[in-house]
Formats: structure tokens, C-alpha cells, sequence
């Protein structure tokens, strides 16, 4: 019934029934709806739920690539993380740097820099400005020549996430974790592999109507030209 009175409004609106039909496609509409979400209820994801999330990254499509010795279609690999300690090991070793890198923005850009900084002062300890207390953080492994397709697979995953009612969000400071050894050793990184994301999975506790990217004087629609 909600979907057939937001159709209705579509129409009313004055756009063709094509583009209203394309607009509520379910996969459409979660590219839309996704967010990336930076707060989270304490609820553990149930297993089945994962696994759904991460079969869909690793149906992204893909070059070939060696994981671990072994050529595969799928050249990238999942680790997922729930333990507590860990999580902390992680955030000790990423927070540091997030730091280093926002300072430096005082100056250059300190539109972002207050508006971290007002973040992080509002935030209740541990000061998590890196998972963001998120009950599991994914990480997507693979290769450095497989860029793209472990970028494709992370795609996938928030997608999936968000069409199962989960927030998700692309982490890159959480990434910055290779110069301790003991979360090198957990992750089993090798030489030739680089982190992708991570990823942050749970339920929403506060999810933003509106991406910040969208509001911003930066932001510019797609430029397109048709030959």
C-alpha cells in the first residue's frame, strides 16, 4: 500500500510512468536509500544475514586474480570481525592516524576539520571515530592488482546491506591497521594483498535522510555526454 501511494505521488508529479517504474525498481531504490551510516544499535547480526550480505559481494563481477597461490574468478576473500578485543586492537591502531590526518586539514580545509572535530568531541568514549561501535567490521581482501573488482565486491555488500535493512559504511582509515603485526598476523595479509574497506555492518540507530556529499557546495550532478 506504501509503495502504491508513493507511485501515485510520482505520477502526480508529472514524470512518465517509465521513469516511475524504473524509480521504484528494488535495486534502484537501494542505491538511492544507502547511506553511509555512522551509528549503530548494540545488536549482533544473525550469521544467515552475513552470509547473504557477503555471498552478494562475491557475486560482483571480476578479473581473475591469486588468493593465497590459488588463481581464482573471485580474487578476494572475507574476514569478519566481532570480538570485542579485537575491534579495540583495531580502533588503537587506526585512531592515531585518523588524528594525524584531520589535523592537517585545519588549515586546508577547515569546513571538514570542524565538523570532525565537533564530531569527535560530541562522541562518548572510546571515542570511535573509525568502526563507530559497529557490531561487524568486513573485511574484503584481495590482491593489489584486483582493484576494481574488490571495489565491485564492496559495492555489492553495501547494496545488499542496505536492501536487507542494515546500515553499512566504507571505512578507509580502518584499513590503516598493516603496521601492527599482531592484526596483520589475524588478517593473514601477505604481501600482495592490500585491505578494501573495510566495511561496517549493523543496524541503523541514527541513519542520515540526506548524504552530507549531496548538501555540499563541492557536489556537482553527473556530467554526461551522448554522441
Amino acid at each position: 500500500m506504501h509503495k502504491i501511494r508513493i507511485r501515485t505521488l510520482l505520477l502526480l508529479s508529472g514524470l512518465s510512468l517509465l521513469t516511475v517504474k524504473l524509480m521504484m525498481n528494488p535495486v534502484i531504490e537501494a542505491m538511492h536509500k544507502r547511506r553511509s551510516v555512522r551509528s549503530y544499535e548494540p545488536k549482533p547480526i544473525p550469521r544467515d544475514v552475513i552470509n547473504t550480505i557477503i555471498e552478494a559481494g562475491n557475486q560482483a563481477p571480476s578479473t581473475m586474480g591469486m588468493v593465497k597461490g590459488v588463481l581464482r574468478f573471485q580474487p578476494w576473500r572475507f574476514v569478519v570481525v566481532e570480538d570485542p578485543e579485537f575491534k579495540q586492537k583495531l580502533l588503537q591502531t587506526a585512531l592515531p592516524i585518523w588524528k594525524k590526518m584531520t589535523e592537517s586539514m585545519k588549515e586546508t580545509d577547515p569546513e571538514i576539520y570542524e565538523k570532525a572535530m565537533k564530531l569527535y568531541e560530541a562522541m562518548p568514549e572510546p571515542k570511535d571515530m573509525i568502526y563507530h561501535g559497529a557490531p561487524v567490521i568486513l573485511f574484503i581482501i584481495g590482491p593489489i592488482s584486483n582493484a576494481v573488482s574488490c571495489a565491485l565486491a564492496c559495492e555489492n555488500i553495501m547494496l545488499a546491506a542496505c536492501a536487507l535493512g542494515l546500515g553499512s559504511c566504507y571505512t578507509g582509515f580502518g584499513a590503516m591497521v598493516k603496521g601492527h603485526a599482531d592484526i596483520v598476523q589475524a588478517l593473514e595479509l601477505t604481501d600482495g594483498e592490500r585491505i578494501y574497506g573495510p566495511i561496517l555492518l549493523g543496524y541503523p540507530k541514527d541513519a542520515p535522510e540526506k548524504r552530507w556529499m549531496d548538501q555540499h557546495k563541492s557536489y556537482v550532478k553527473p556530467t554526461i555526454k551522448w554522441i
